[in-house]
């Protein structure tokens, strides 16, 4: 039952190929995007850093992902 599963008529090795192969992009895609993302942020909480305590403060103030971004720095500093 299982063999049969895993050879489908001879087709299994492609099928299973197709789908490793797929995976195996979607995750160097995920990863390198992570990678982008995280890049991205610490280079942005790094210009919010340098701006004035009163800058600082307006520009967390009318942004939400900035907040999330700043804190989420903070966490590692």
């Amino acid at each position: 039952m299982i063999q049969n599963f895993l050879t489908m008529n001879g087709y299994g090795f492609y099928v299973w190929l197709s789908f490793a192969v797929t995976i195996l992009s979607c995750s160097i895609l995920y990863y390198k995007t992570y990678k982008t993302l995280k890049k991205y942020e610490k280079d942005f909480a790094k210009e919010l850093i340098r701006l004035s305590e009163l800058d600082r403060e307006l520009v967390l103030k009318k942004s939400k992902v900035a907040s999330q971004v700043f804190a989420s720095y903070n966490k590692f500093i």
